[in-house]
């Protein structure tokens, strides 16, 4: 009620935006995408029912896989196909490759200084070219395989526990544990099990509270130049300093805990100690691009946002079909079976080669729960075509993965869960085809 009342009351200020904003007319020459009616100053925002991308899958619909909406004086591109998607990201990808910046977004990267939503540009270029290098590479994956095989070793011992005393297991809350302990651990070097800071309840409140900031509606992200008044006014900027400066303390803690004096790293050292270390090296090498604690929060910003909950809102959905479906558990247990014997107490990541049909189930959960069902939003730097219509520059850019993999021009019967799919089939979900 309180954003109302400071909209209705700075509704002047918009009407002369909009009178500015609307002499700034598109060249008729321009082919438009399509897309809904817009009403004065809000544009599409009345549009917007439900989850954004079964919105957006419910209007491509009618409009078409690439389609024009405004929310407030914004434009954004929704594509919706696999044709609109690859001229996007594939044959465009220089001119769409850079991304909008919103006032959650510029908290949680901590000035544009991340991967994931910094701009594009030279200093993005040089921080993800180092991040590939050092930080992502395929020997630092394998370094921390001991951390992964450990954290389920503990899991599969909890969960035999539970079995003999016949006790109930949240399993939401148990896979979350069981993702957020290796991420910390990998990235961060801190067991939550056993940490001063951080425990297992205030991982997942911080996870939430990250979700809760990149989920949160500023009027300054819609209508720029006017609507950082109604944030300022409605509270709306207090909210979102109140939830970042949580997630920054844990963040703090992170870093100082590992610039204890006295602090020893580990053969393996985490993805912090390499970072710090990285500092150290370009301070004494004298290099043109210098990481900075900033730097080292946003990245760390990224994995956290990134590598949580995505993993483990994956695994629930895995785990809810497989449920749902007894025949496809049924062959994925026979294959484990057949395949490493009855006898194995563990399953190693080697193992996995062996099991076809078990990634046969992951290509399938991922096709029909796609953890980011709208991939983070892009911005053009100019003006590109895409599938022959005219997408101007600074139009931001959504791609509906959710509607492409339950579009039923490319799948057979899409809403169903049915990895037999995939047999024979070249596509892959590491993106190599």
């Amino acid at each position: 009620m309180s954003i109302l009342l400071c909209f209705l009351c700075l509704l002047p200020v918009f009407l002369v935006s909009l009178s500015i904003f609307s002499i700034k007319l598109k060249p008729s020459k321009w082919k438009l995408p399509p897309g809904p009616k817009t009403l004065p100053i809000i544009g599409n925002l009345h549009n917007l029912k439900g989850l954004p991308h079964t919105c957006f899958r419910n209007l491509s619909q009618k409009f078409g896989p690439v389609m024009l909406l405004h929310f407030g004086f914004v434009p954004v591109v929704v594509i919706s196909s696999k044709e609109g998607a690859e001229e996007a990201l594939k044959t465009q990808d220089l001119e769409c490759c850079s991304r909008p910046e919103t006032v959650a977004t510029r908290m949680i990267s901590y000035n544009f200084k991340d991967i994931g939503f910094a701009p594009y540009g030279e200093e993005w270029k040089a921080l993800r070219k180092l991040v590939v290098m050092e930080l992502l590479n395929t020997k630092k994956f394998q370094s921390f395989r001991y951390i992964r095989e450990e954290e389920n070793d503990l899991l599969i011992k909890k969960l035999t526990e539970s079995a003999l005393t016949q006790s109930q297991v949240d399993l939401k809350k148990t896979l979350f544990t069981l993702v957020a302990s290796i991420v910390c651990r990998l990235a961060f070097g801190i067991n939550i099990h056993k940490c001063e800071f951080v425990d297992e309840d205030n991982v997942a409140d911080l996870v939430n509270k990250f979700e809760m900031l990149v989920a949160g509606v500023a009027f300054t992200d819609f209508f720029p130049g006017v609507g950082c008044l109604v944030d300022r006014f409605s509270g709306q900027n207090k909210t979102l300093n109140n939830v970042f400066s949580e997630l920054d303390n844990f963040f703090q803690n992170v870093l100082d805990d590992h610039l204890k004096p006295g602090r020893e790293v580990s053969e393996s050292p985490d993805v912090v100690d390499v970072m710090i270390d990285l500092m150290k090296k370009q301070e004494k090498d004298g290099e043109s691009f210098k990481l900075t604690t900033d730097h080292l929060k946003g990245i760390i910003s990224d994995i956290f946002l990134a590598g949580v909950n995505t993993s483990a809102v994956t695994l629930n959905w895995a785990m809810a079909e497989l449920i749902r479906n007894p025949r496809v558990m049924k062959k994925v247990q026979d294959e484990i079976r057949t395949t490493l014997g009855d006898k194995r107490e563990r399953i190693t990541e080697q193992d996995l080669n062996q099991l076809h049909y078990f990634k046969l189930v992951v290509k399938e959960t991922f096709r029909l729960h796609p953890a980011a069902p709208l991939l983070l939003p892009r911005e053009t730097l100019s003006h590109v075509k895409i599938q022959g219509y005219d997408i101007p520059a600074k139009t931001q850019m959504m791609i509906n993965i959710y509607s492409i993999a339950r579009d039923p021009k490319l799948w057979t019967n899409p809403d169903e869960f049915n990895p037999d799919r995939f047999l024979d089939s070249s596509i892959d979900y590491r993106g190599l085809n």
